[in-house]
């Protein structure tokens, strides 16, 4: 009787959410959340997390340290919808009210192995000068509702947004039963050199 090869893959990843450069802004905090599609579903480890507050380091990088970790899996049919991990920054105006420093977001690397990502972050803006004040004197400033539009195309080009920090990931990322299914999500792989019959890549 043949064996029944497998339906579903894996794709286990952790790391951290290591640091972050906002050079207008300290004591920050950050939380995260995963976007995917919908033939995916997570299997173990948390789809979200909020991280300590941080203050800049006295060196002369200046950096907010988290080190924040991550750890989660997820199984799938297809890779249609590949999880995106999503991060917003947080900190105190000068009021003392918590508002938001930054929204970015960034695909889980697609092969397996040791990366490490800097995204650049961003802010919503105000449409006028007056609401502008307003939000800044009232201490709310504009955010979405939903962190999770920011992983999302729809909508986004009404939005008005400026650039603001830049926040630095590190991933872990293991892959299991992807080839069998017929995915292949190494680095260059089967690349045959020409004249000579040799392949490059990841053993059958």
């Amino acid at each position: 009787m043949a064996a029944v090869g497998p339906s579903v893959f894996l794709l286990m990843v952790n790391g951290q959410v290591e640091s972050a450069q906002f050079p207008e802004h300290d004591d920050l905090y950050c939380k995260y959340c995963f976007v995917y599609g919908h033939d995916w579903a997570p299997t173990a480890g948390l789809e979200e997390g909020i991280s300590q507050i941080t203050s800049k380091s006295h060196d002369v990088r200046h950096s907010l340290v988290w080190n924040f970790p991550i750890d989660v899996t997820f199984k799938s049919t297809n890779p249609f919808g590949w999880p995106q991990i999503v991060l917003s920054v947080y900190g105190p105006d000068v009021f003392g009210n918590d508002v938001v420093r930054g929204y970015g977001a960034v695909h889980v690397p697609f092969s397996p192995g040791r990366h490490k990502r800097t995204i650049p972050m961003f802010v919503p803006e105000s449409t006028s000068t007056l609401q502008k004040f307003t939000s800044w004197f009232m201490g709310r400033r504009p955010e979405y509702t939903d962190p999770k539009v920011v992983a999302q195309g729809e909508g986004r080009e009404v939005t008005r947004v400026r650039s603001q920090g830049f926040v630095t990931l590190l991933f872990n990322v293991v892959t299991k039963d992807m080839r069998k299914l017929g995915y292949d999500t190494g680095p260059a792989d089967m690349l045959r050199v020409e004249g000579q019959g040799l392949t490059h890549g990841l053993p059958q």
